[in-house]
Formats: structure tokens, sequence, C-alpha cells
């Protein structure tokens, strides 16, 4: 068998068209097995920055595919975001609420805070049973759970009973095992390197 490093140019492609079309035809067997098609539950956590991000690109992905989709924010209410600017451009295809005053070292008032997180899962509950809404961002949800403002119990009963093609979409550190047992996708984010350890400031465009 000649050596990589012996072969000629046309030999390395020639191999590599060989492999590649091997792997082809493994990865169209397997995808083929997949059939099933429903409404997923995704959580998207970890210390990392870019858990909404990644999910407000979700939505932006499905708004692109002419889907109605409605977003609830549960602690960033009060942020004068570039993705609320954008979708507030798409009223009929996006709803967004903002239940949220900031994050609850901000507020320092924890029954304010637990009111607040009730009037944004009351607000949940309502579009994810809508039907006219094929996905539903609950943005921030894991970190009112994280501080017990919510009974995790009453959320992983009403998640898993959710309508059968409805995607929803959860955000925030510290998501609860429960949860992520339950859920079908979950990504964490691992912060390696972050500006703000170095006395950088959050920017727009950026963070917000």
């Amino acid at each position: 068998m000649i050596k990589k490093a012996d072969m000629t140019p046309e030999q390395l492609d020639a191999r590599h068209a060989e492999k590649m079309k091997k792997k082809k035809a493994s990865r169209d067997k397997i995808l083929a097995t997949k059939t099933i098609e429903k409404g997923l539950i995704i959580v998207h956590t970890g210390k990392g920055k870019g858990k909404s991000t990644a999910a407000f690109g979700m939505v932006f992905r499905a708004i692109g595919h002419g889907f109605k989709t409605a977003v609830v924010q549960f602690v960033k209410g009060g942020w004068d975001t570039g993705e609320r600017t954008i979708l507030e451009n798409y009223p009929e295809l996006c709803t967004i609420k903002a239940a949220g005053e900031g994050f609850t070292w901000e507020t320092q008032d924890r029954q304010r805070d637990i009111e607040m997180a009730k009037a944004a899962w009351q607000m949940a509950k309502n579009a994810i049973m809508d039907p006219q809404y094929k996905m539903v961002l609950l943005d921030e949800l894991n970190i009112v759970l994280r501080y017990d403002y919510l009974p995790i119990d009453e959320v992983i009963a009403f998640l898993e009973q959710k309508p059968q093609d409805t995607h929803v979409i959860i955000t925030g550190r510290n998501a609860k095992e429960e949860l992520i047992e339950i859920a079908d996708l979950v990504t964490e984010m691992e912060q390696i390197k972050h500006p703000f350890r170095s006395g950088v400031k959050s920017q727009a465009g950026v963070e917000f």
C-alpha cells in the first residue's frame, strides 16, 4: 500500500473521493432510519456565553420557514436587546413577551421576583398550548427554576403534556436535572475565555 506521503495529488484526490463515497453511503443508511418528526424540548445551559443567542437563532430560523413563534423572557425584560428589536418587526410571525425586571441580584426583592416568574410562566403555558405557535422560547427559565421561584414538578408535568408538534426551547445556567432528563436536546455551553474577566464591559451586538 502506498503511503499517503508518497501519493501524487491525483492519487490523494482519488483516495479522498473513495473515502467520502463510503462515508456518504454510511450516512445515508443512518438517515434512512430517522423517521420520527415531533416537537422537541430543547435546553441550552452551562456557564458559557451563547445560550440565548443560539436559542434566538432557532427562532429566526423558524420565522424564515414561515412558522409562528413566541418568546417569553423570564429575567431580561428590562433589557433593550437587539433580538427583541428585530423580532418586533415581524409581529405576524413572532409574539414576544417580557415579564422580568432584571437579574435577581438587581431587583433584590424575592417576592416580586416570584410574582414576575409566575406571571411569565402563565404566559409561557398559554403560548405553548396555543396551536398557532410552532416554537416557543422560554428565555432564562432555568434561572427562576434555580432559585425555586417556580415548582420544578409543575413545570416538568406541564412540559410532558405539551402539544406533540410544538418545539419548546429553554435557556439559562444550571438547568435542573429533572429538566435535562425529559429534554430531547441538551447543549451545555462551556466557557473557555470571556472578555469580562479582562475588564471589558457588555457591548451592544455581542451581549445584547
